[in-house]
């Protein structure tokens, strides 16, 4: 395997990379040869989840709560002082608060945006402090596809999704004569511990909507965070990938 991984020698780092999707994806990087470093709120969660992925030589575990800068940089600090550099940073970090916008309080707005936002923006400016020096990185932001449709009650997510979007086209004009590019991707119904506490009848209305005709998958993400991290997209940058079995088309 390892004479065709493609992040073979690299290293990444994850935010929200303790469950879900953020760990689908530090599982697909691993596999694909890379060491990565994990950042969750819940440290006991994140450490169990590097172990999962092979422990110490392969997976870090850091405590991070992203909207902090400070907490931020030396999430990002841990991956150069331990595994000797930084190729990769996965925004992934999210919360959700939903609520009508009659009844969503100021607090919840201002913790989704918050989270996905300013913690997208923490781990772009660190991750590129270190990537500009290299002459060479990749960046994934975590968009979704309620950024670009907007869901009801959603109007923090929606609005903090469809952000990341313009954040990530503003870094990558930034950011790309420095050789580092920066993407977003935009998940639309992938099955999860959160989406799989709807109701019923309302994830049968959400697949019905999909015309693939079927949720996707976590691997399903972490396959195209792969394709964006690693060189098979070497002219990409500012760009946008849908993953949604063609929901919201």
């Amino acid at each position: 395997m390892d004479a065709v991984a493609l992040l073979a020698g690299q290293t990444a780092v994850v935010t929200g990379g303790a469950q879900g999707l953020g760990l689908a994806i530090a599982q697909r990087f691993v596999d694909e040869g890379a060491r990565v470093v994990l950042g969750d709120v819940n440290l006991d969660a994140t450490q169990a989840a590097a172990d999962s992925l092979g422990g110490d030589d392969v997976a870090r575990a850091v405590r991070c709560d992203v909207t902090d800068s400070r907490e931020v940089d030396a999430l990002v600090a841990a991956a150069t002082e331990h595994f000797g550099g930084l190729d990769i940073m996965v925004n992934n970090a999210g919360i959700t608060r939903d609520a009508t916008m009659r009844k969503m309080t100021e607090e919840q707005f201002d913790q989704v945006i918050a989270v996905h936002l300013k913690g997208t923006w923490n781990g772009l400016r660190a991750a590129a402090a270190v990537m500009r020096e290299n002459k060479r990185g990749a960046i994934v932001n975590m968009s979704s596809i309620s950024g670009k449709v907007g869901m009801v009650g959603q109007t923090n997510y929606s609005a903090a999704k469809a952000g990341i979007v313009g954040m990530t086209k503003a870094a990558a004009k930034e950011l790309a004569y420095l050789g580092v590019r920066v993407n977003a991707i935009q998940p639309g119904l992938i099955r999860s511990a959160m989406t799989e506490a709807m109701p019923q009848r309302i994830w049968d209305s959400k697949v019905a909507e999909v015309p693939m005709g079927r949720a996707g998958e976590p691997d399903e993400v972490a396959k195209v965070a792969l394709f964006l991290a690693s060189d098979l997209s070497s002219y990409m940058t500012g760009t946008v990938l849908e993953i949604t079995g063609g929901r919201h088309l």
